[in-house]
Formats: C-alpha cells, sequence, structure tokens
C-alpha cells in the first residue's frame, strides 16, 4: 500500500499552490533515469478526471501515482475554461461536486460543508489552488513532463507504464485520463476517430450536419482572388464536396484555446506572433464588410474581471479543418499542430485589434481586452493547454449514443449522469454554391440528466483486464458532445478509482467488478446514479420536441447568460403574433416549482406576460427582462401531471421592448 517513490520531477504543494520540486528539495536537475515507481493505481494524465481518479483512490486507502506527459495540471479546468459547462448542476456529485463547493469557499468564505453551494465559475489560478489543496491533503504525487513510451503486459493485463526519460510506473490497476487516449491505444484497446453515420448507431444528429449556429450570416466569397476560381481556395477551405446529411468521416470538431481576458488597465496586449498571415483572416475580413458586426469571441465573466472566453461565431478562435491528425499524431507532431493553432488564436486577436481594414469600432472593442497579468505566468498569459474537445474514443462493450442523451434507453449500470447539450463545434468549411459554409455545429439539448454505463469506461475484457478509461470513454461522436464537460470527467475518474479499488480486492478484471456494490459504494460519497422523480426537467428554446412557435423568432447569441446554444427574441416586432411555448415532459405527477431564464438588456421588455398552464388551472405572471439575466428566476410552484399536460407561454402583447425567450426549468417541489 506504500508508495515509493524515486527522485524525479514532482508536482507537490506549495503555499501559493502547484511547485515543482523534488522529494529532497527545489527541483533543478535533470530527471533520474531508470526510478520505478510502484502503486495501486497508476493514472496516465492529470486532466481533472485523472485528478479525481488519484485523490479518491487515496481516500480509499491505496497507493497512486498521476503521470502527465505534459508541464500542465488539471486539464481545461486549470487552463482557461472557467466558465464550467453544466448541463443541470444537481446531477454533479461526489468529488466533482466537492471540488466546485470548494471553489464557492476560496470566493465566498465560510466552511466547507456537503451542502456548500457551488459555484461553476472560476479563474484558472482559483481551480489550480482547489485541486492543489486536494492533491495535498490527498497525498497524490504528480509526476510532470513524463510521456509515455511504452507499456510492459502479461497476458491482457497492463503490468507498467515506461516513459521517455527511462522511468518505469507499476502498479495493479491504470486509468488512461489523457485527453488523447494514448494509453488505451498503446494497451491494443479498440478506440475510433472522427464521425460515425446515423445508420452506425441509428442516431439522426451525427456524421454531417449542415446547420446555421455559427454560421456565416452574409455570404462570403471563398476564393483568394474573390469571384476567380482559378485563384484557388482561401486556408482552411475544403475543395471536397459537402458530403450528404448524416455521412460519416474522420473529422472532428474544431479546437482552440479558450483565453482568460481582462479589461485591467494592466492587461497583456494582444501581440503580433511570429508567421502571422493576414490571408488567415481573410474570410473574418469579408464578412465583415459584408455587414458582420460580431460577437467574434464570447467574453463570459468568471470572476476577478476575467473572461472565459470561447468560439463564437462563423470565423472566431476555432482553428477549423487544422486540427485532423492531431489525435493519433507523435508529440512532434501534436507540437506542431498546437503551435498552428496558437499562431492563428494570437494573430486572430491581433487582426481584431489592429487591422485598418477593419472598423474603428471592431478594432477599439477588441483592443480594450487583454490577457491578465495574474494568470498562466509562465506563458505570458496565454493558456498553457490546448483545447482538445475531442480525440480517440474507445469501442467498448456498451457504446453511448444520441439514444442515452435522448432518454430513449438508459443505462443500467450507472456510474454517474451527464446532462449537457449534445454539443459538436463545427468540423469543416466547404463551398456551397459559390460560397463558403461551415459545416459540423450542432447544438441540441437533452430532456433530463441520463446515466453513464459502467461499461463505456471500461475495454473488452480480452483487451485490457485492469485499464480503465473515464476520459476518452466508448461513446459516439455525438454523444460524446454532451458527456465531454469537466464535471463528467471528475465524476467518471471517481468511479473509475472506486472500481480499481473493488477490483484489487477482489483480485478481479475490472469487468467482473459488482455494479451494485460499486454503486453502492459511489452513492455513499456523494455520488448521484439515477434521475427520477426528484430533481429538475429544463427545456431550452434549442430543443427540437417540446417547443412550439408562432409569429417570427430570432436566434442570437450576442448576451451572455443564456441557458444552452443560444435564446430566441421577438425582433420587437409582430407584438400580440409572436408566442413562444415551452411543453416539457415530467417524470412524476405532483408539485413542481416553474423558474425561468432570460438575458437581460436595456433593451428588454419590461412587462412580459407569461402563462403557466398546471393542472389546477392558468395563472399569469409578468417578468421584467431587463432585470435578473442570466439566472433562473422562480415563477411560483403548481401542480402538474406527468406527461406533457403543462406548459409555460411567453407571450408579447402590449409589451414595450425586445421579448426573450431562453429556457424553463422546473424543479421538483
Amino acid at each position: 500500500m506504500s508508495l515509493h517513490l524515486s527522485r524525479r520531477r514532482l508536482l507537490t504543494v506549495g503555499g501559493a499552490g502547484l511547485v515543482l520540486a523534488s522529494l529532497d528539495g527545489p527541483f533543478h536537475a535533470t530527471p533520474a533515469r531508470a526510478a520505478v515507481t510502484t502503486a495501486d493505481l497508476v493514472v496516465y494524465g492529470a486532466t481533472s478526471g485523472g485528478l479525481a481518479a488519484a485523490i479518491t483512490m487515496r481516500r480509499l486507502g491505496r497507493s497512486a501515482v498521476v503521470v502527465e506527459p505534459t508541464s500542465h495540471v488539471g486539464g481545461l479546468s486549470t487552463a482557461g475554461l472557467g466558465a464550467t459547462d453544466t448541463g443541470v448542476q444537481a446531477a454533479i456529485g461526489g468529488l466533482a461536486a466537492e471540488f466546485y463547493r470548494r471553489v464557492h469557499v476560496k470566493y465566498h468564505g465560510g466552511t466547507l460543508t456537503p451542502t456548500s453551494p457551488l459555484r461553476m465559475t472560476f479563474e484558472p489560478h482559483v481551480a489550480t489552488a482547489v485541486f492543489a489543496e486536494m492533491l495535498a491533503e490527498a497525498g497524490v504525487a504528480v509526476v510532470v513532463d513524463a510521456r509515455l513510451s511504452g507499456i510492459g503486459r502479461t497476458g491482457n493485463r497492463i503490468t507498467e507504464l515506461r516513459t521517455e526519460d527511462g522511468s518505469i510506473y507499476r502498479g495493479g490497476v491504470f486509468v488512461d485520463a489523457t485527453y488523447e487516449g494514448d494509453l488505451l491505444a498503446m494497451a491494443g484497446v479498440g478506440f475510433t476517430v472522427g464521425r460515425e453515420s446515423n445508420d452506425t448507431y441509428g442516431e439522426t444528429i451525427n456524421g454531417v450536419q449542415s446547420r446555421n449556429t455559427h454560421q456565416f450570416a452574409y455570404p462570403v466569397d471563398p476564393y483568394v482572388t474573390a469571384g476567380s476560381p482559378a485563384s484557388g481556395l482561401l486556408p482552411g477551405i475544403s475543395a471536397t464536396p459537402l458530403a450528404p446529411a448524416g455521412s460519416g468521416d474522420d473529422k472532428i470538431q474544431a479546437y482552440c484555446f479558450r483565453m482568460c481576458l481582462t479589461q485591467s488597465a494592466n492587461r497583456i496586449p494582444f501581440g503580433k506572433p511570429s508567421g502571422y498571415d493576414p490571408i488567415r483572416y481573410e474570410l473574418l475580413l469579408r464578412h465583415i464588410q459584408a455587414g458582420y458586426a460580431g460577437p467574434f469571441f464570447t467574453t463570459h465573466s468568471i470572476g476577478g474581471g476575467k473572461t472565459d472566453s470561447n468560439n463564437n461565431g462563423a470565423v472566431s478562435t476555432d482553428n477549423i479543418g487544422f486540427n485532423y491528425a492531431y489525435p493519433t499524431a507523435s508529440w512532434a507532431a501534436r507540437e506542431s499542430i498546437i503551435a498552428e493553432h496558437r499562431t492563428y488564436q494570437q494573430g486572430l486577436m491581433w487582426f481584431l485589434a489592429n487591422d485598418p481594414r477593419l472598423p474603428a469600432s471592431v478594432r477599439d472593442s477588441t483592443a480594450r481586452w487583454g490577457l491578465p497579468v495574474d494568470e498562466f505566468t509562465s506563458t505570458g498569459g496565454w493558456p498553457p493547454m490546448l483545447y482538445i474537445r475531442e480525440a480517440r474514443r474507445m469501442v467498448s462493450a456498451y457504446v453511448m449514443t444520441e439514444a442515452d442523451c435522448r432518454g430513449r434507453v438508459r443505462a443500467t449500470d450507472s456510474v454517474g449522469l451527464a446532462s449537457y447539450t449534445m454539443d459538436s463545434h463545427n468540423c469543416q468549411r466547404v463551398v456551397v454554391d459559390g460560397r463558403v459554409r461551415n459545416e459540423g455545429d450542432v447544438q441540441i439539448s437533452v430532456p433530463a440528466p441520463y446515466p453513464v454505463s459502467y461499461r463505456s469506461i471500461v475495454p473488452h475484457q480480452a483487451q485490457c483486464a485492469n485499464l480503465l478509461v473515464p476520459v476518452c470513454l466508448s461513446a459516439s461522436h455525438i454523444a460524446y458532445g454532451s458527456i465531454r464537460m469537466e464535471p463528467v470527467f471528475m465524476i467518471l475518474g471517481q468511479a473509475a478509482a472506486t472500481a480499481a479499488s473493488l477490483a484489487l480486492a477482489g483480485n478481479l478484471p475490472v469487468q467482473a467488478v459488482s455494479v451494485p456494490a460499486l454503486q453502492t459504494r459511489l452513492r455513499q460519497d456523494g455520488g448521484v446514479l439515477e434521475w427520477g422523480s426528484t430533481g429538475e426537467v429544463i427545456l431550452d428554446n434549442a430543443a427540437t420536441t417540446g417547443i412550439t412557435r408562432a409569429g417570427t423568432w430570432v436566434r442570437s447569441s450576442s448576451t451572455g447568460g443564456y441557458y444552452g446554444p443560444d435564446y430566441e427574441h421577438d425582433g420587437n416586432v409582430g407584438k400580440g403574433v409572436n408566442r413562444l411555448r415551452f411543453r416539457p415532459s415530467l417524470p412524476t405527477t405532483g408539485s413542481w416549482t416553474v423558474q425561468l431564464r432570460w438575458t437581460a438588456h436595456p433593451n428588454r421588455a419590461t412587462n412580459v406576460p407569461v402563462d403557466i398552464e398546471h393542472a389546477n388551472g392558468l395563472i399569469t405572471r409578468t417578468v421584467d427582462q431587463r432585470q435578473a439575466g442570466g439566472q433562473w428566476v422562480a415563477l411560483g410552484t403548481y401542480q402538474f401531471r406527468a406527461g406533457t399536460d403543462g406548459s409555460v407561454l411567453i407571450r408579447t402583447e402590449d409589451t414595450d421592448g425586445y421579448v426573450v425567450a431562453d429556457a424553463v426549468r422546473f424543479v421538483s417541489a
């Protein structure tokens, strides 16, 4: 049970967070060669899911070590993704919920308790400090800059990992918690990359999807010389004709860096990167010249006057089409791809802030932002990790699909819940009717939290009997788009370690672990495994069912605080004609509190009538949409019958501004 560590580059805990050290003082030397570490659990990948696995294993009384191929610890949770994609917050339990409760205490003080609120937005250095505390309390060692070079096997079991510096990590059970799935691939576990066709798993929104989100709002010519096909296509545009809808391919959704920005006076201005090429931004220039006025990136507030800034619009921070080789590439090739993404995105920000061909309003509004001086200090304020939204995905005995996300099937071996929108960023740019068009963006909400199968995080036993995969789990492209959120990775990391402990106790392959015993322990440790009569049901404006409209409604994402991919508004016209009704499917008869969400702005209506149809009749509430934006506003508690009898209708009669329809939430009372 003891953890044996040799002198090498380790992450331990200092007063300001994670610092480099060796066992006997500050680290200065070259990592030792051929050092051997033995632990019950060896975790490859210091992502949030990997850290959750190691912390859980230590809390269960067993030894664990984390081996990270880069110098960064915490994955995207500490690399700029500070506006956490949550779906239904109440579906987050266990160690993941504890992490977000600790974040709340960091900002608001008080004593950490199991009932402390969760805070889902945070600055990167705060997330780093929280992970540092949890690692220190559990006594977890994290080895950085240790790239996998080989493995040892006996039959269908991994016996050791070997890293490029010659070190060896031996264990009873292994976890691949990387975003790339490098360990599972080296272990001979089956995987896939890209998009399945809809026919593969009987889905409807997988494969090629040409939709209108993050799409060109105005016609843009795709050729280097506008109007001249002979001049060739601008960078990043595919010459291959658009394939039929729903067909599969090897393309993956775009990557970007999640920037942490600020308007602080001592911000770091956007610099012009080496290798800057203005042709990379010609599409955006033409889109702006055609009439597009933004937004060009998101500015979600995370605290401390800072943002988590993500892709927004047809041409933004996503470097569409430049990541296809990444999932299975060598580290040298990956570093080249990462550098390409960094140059593109840094160049994008410099272009928006400085190019004289742009309107002054665009340049000035961008230049008001910059990088904070107190985040990512070792990389000049720039995020240290590229957002790998999707890479390899394991193929195991249970593949999570759209049917799981929509609740049409429910895995009985649940080890946690997912609840975020089925979300894929664009995968390619193509030419359609002589104009450039993005393809691949899908944003479809799920009706309720749904279980993630234990079988989806373990490979086929014949392939490997002592490996668990909580990040690159077995899921179709579109289902993975819903599951691939940082809270879920932590939930599945905790489940993986708990299963590993049970496997060691019974000398079992991980596939033979008793699921009831696993579920019992997860519940004991705060896990949320089912979603039934208690909890909440959320219906978003982007849902494909449960929404009916009259008149004309306009999709928008220009004002932050919305739930799901966007919201809708009435354009401040068609008063009395424009109406939008939410009709949810409630699981049980009983009392439900109705909550409404909108985005606030001075141009909104102060007198929006909202009709709530419930089991005992109909009641009308009036809401002021200039106030209380970006939060759930309670409209009362009412009796509803199970099914789709009840509804919430947003009307526009006599309203004194824009009326917004975003989402409705029903919370069981």
